[in-house]
């Protein structure tokens, strides 16, 4: 169910400015959008949610692996901020429509060295166009299915941080923040937004983007 969710995180083909090659994926985690690039200007533009992870990664990196309904373990942190939720993962969880990486996963290496950093499925819908407590970069899975089936191992990915805003972000949500921290009370404000008030739109032409840069930071 994708109700909830601002239609402009739907995916739709956009016009395209910058200079990567057709096929490359550019991930915009400051606007929440990923977009394969394609011919004459054009890009398939998805929304997405992100995770902590996702935020601690950015430059150039490649698809060298591809997953079909993959296996999901928390990390030894996840485990160790949220035993009650996570603990009973710490095996593995099975894959299925409640595994977090959904249906598919894309998993994002620089030369031979696992970067970590994931483009996934979710089973939070919700999720998209947010930033949230975990996981790297998440897709609706419908979303995901039409990613994966469009790119081929050695995919070239680059990943930006600090894009300018092309919309004001929304804030977290009451009810979804009490799903992404039950102990948080209602009247707290959600964290790791940005509200309307700081956030401009930027017009097309009024900031050029910067190029991307070289990995900063690899947890």
């Amino acid at each position: 169910d994708i109700r909830k969710v601002d239609e402009r995180f739907y995916r739709q083909q956009v016009d395209y400015h910058r200079s990567e090659r057709a096929g490359t994926i550019v991930v915009d985690t400051q606007n929440r959008f990923l977009y394969l690039v394609q011919e004459n200007g054009k890009a398939m533009r998805y929304g997405i949610g992100v995770g902590k992870a996702g935020l601690e990664f950015e430059g150039q990196a490649r698809v060298a692996r591809k997953a079909e309904w993959p296996r999901w373990t928390p990390t030894q942190d996840m485990i160790a901020r949220e035993p009650d939720r996570y603990a009973q993962y710490a095996g593995g969880m099975e894959p299925g429509l409640s595994n977090p990486l959904g249906p598919r996963a894309l998993y994002l290496f620089q030369g031979n060295r696992d970067t970590l950093y994931r483009i996934h499925g979710t089973s939070e819908p919700w999720s998209i166009g947010l930033a949230v407590s975990s996981g790297c970069i998440r897709l609706f899975n419908q979303d995901i299915i039409d990613l994966y089936n469009r790119v081929a191992i050695d995919t070239d990915v680059v990943v930006l941080q600090n894009e300018p805003l092309m919309y004001p972000q929304r804030e977290v949500p009451e009810w979804v923040a009490r799903q992404i921290n039950p102990q948080q009370p209602a009247a707290q404000p959600p964290v790791q937004q940005v509200s309307d008030t700081l956030a401009q739109p930027v017009e097309q032409g009024a900031q050029q983007r910067r190029p991307s840069q070289g990995i900063l930071s690899v947890f």
